[in-house]
């Protein structure tokens, strides 16, 4: 049995504070501790589920999606998340700051990019 266990992602960003809000309103979680310069937040009371943090980066530069060019910053990760109603969540991520992506390569996902421009993936399971 391995002891090790996932516990947070942590993202660089232009302002930690302003990308840990606006997934503070995206997934309803809250705030478990803060830095001048870091964010970490989980899922609410304390509950399962892996936490965020952020870090601000003087120097960061949002990633390109799609990849178009050599030498243009790659995307090292992304965020799936889970929705119930695909349309709904969208709009709602819209409204809180995200940007719908140009590209949107299948029908049951929708790529939005975060304030500091990481892509993410809102995503609803397909009734089988």
């Amino acid at each position: 049995m391995c002891a090790a266990r996932l516990s947070t992602v942590v993202l660089d960003a232009r302002d930690a504070h302003e990308l840990a809000g606006f997934y503070v309103r995206l997934l309803g979680y809250e705030v478990r501790a803060e830095e001048p310069h870091w964010v970490l937040i989980g899922p609410p009371g304390g509950g399962a589920g892996t936490a965020l943090a952020f870090e601000t980066e003087p120097g960061y530069v949002p990633p390109v999606w799609p990849g178009r060019r050599p030498g243009d910053q790659q995307m090292m990760l992304h965020l799936d998340i889970e929705v119930d109603d695909l349309d709904a969540e969208t709009a709602r991520a819209v409204a809180e700051g995200a940007t719908l992506a140009g590209h949107q390569p299948q029908d049951d996902v929708r790529v939005l990019f975060d304030p500091s421009g990481h892509p993410f993936c809102l995503w609803v399971r397909s009734a089988q």
